[in-house]
């Protein structure tokens, strides 16, 4: 039986690297567009490319969106998220965020400084008062052990922080794991 995909005002998808996070966003996003044909759907893309293998990766991203989520937009915004959710979010628009996890590398990179706290909380203002549905993909890295160094230890702590934040203001909070859906939090 083919499950149902109801589409939260707000979700967070979580997990590992290749758990199925994105697949998850664009067939929620293609739920909402076959709801009604007033409604549209618009991915916020996190990521930048700064070298060969990450355009051929985003490229790849968006030709396979393009084949799997036709009406799907797209808008590449790196570093100013809550601006971008605030600029599109619309009572019909559903927005996916692909992903948090490259917006906060963004903001901890050497050329952007350190996140601090206000980009963050700029960002949960913005999910918190969105007229429309927002669907957030991040990763779940603090499965593993101990990283060894400060950096890697600074960054994995971050994103905990982070996905801690945003999952306390999503209505639902999912877990992918070999491409199937755990809900953590809310109503399936």
């Amino acid at each position: 039986m083919a499950e149902v995909l109801t589409v939260a005002r707000s979700e967070l998808i979580l997990g590992g690297q290749r758990s199925g996070k994105s697949r998850r966003a664009e067939l929620l996003a293609r739920a909402w567009l076959a709801q009604s044909r007033s409604h549209q759907a618009v991915l916020i893309a996190t990521a930048q490319a700064h070298d060969a293998e990450m355009r051929e990766r985003i490229a790849r991203h968006q030709r396979d969106r393009a084949e799997r989520v036709p009406g799907l937009q797209t808008v590449e915004e790196p570093l100013e998220l809550a601006r971008a959710i605030t600029a599109r979010s619309r009572p019909d628009t559903l927005l996916v965020v692909d992903c948090l996890t490259l917006w906060l590398t963004n903001h901890l990179m050497p050329a952007q400084g350190a996140a601090g706290e206000a980009p963050i909380a700029a960002m949960l203002q913005a999910l918190r008062t969105a007229p429309g549905p927002v669907v957030l993909v991040g990763n779940e890295i603090g499965l593993g052990v101990i990283p060894m160094g400060r950096e890697v230890r600074h960054f994995v702590d971050a994103l905990g922080r982070l996905n801690q934040d945003v999952a306390s203001v999503c209505e639902r909070v999912s877990f992918m794991a070999a491409g199937l859906p755990l809900t953590l939090k809310g109503q399936t």
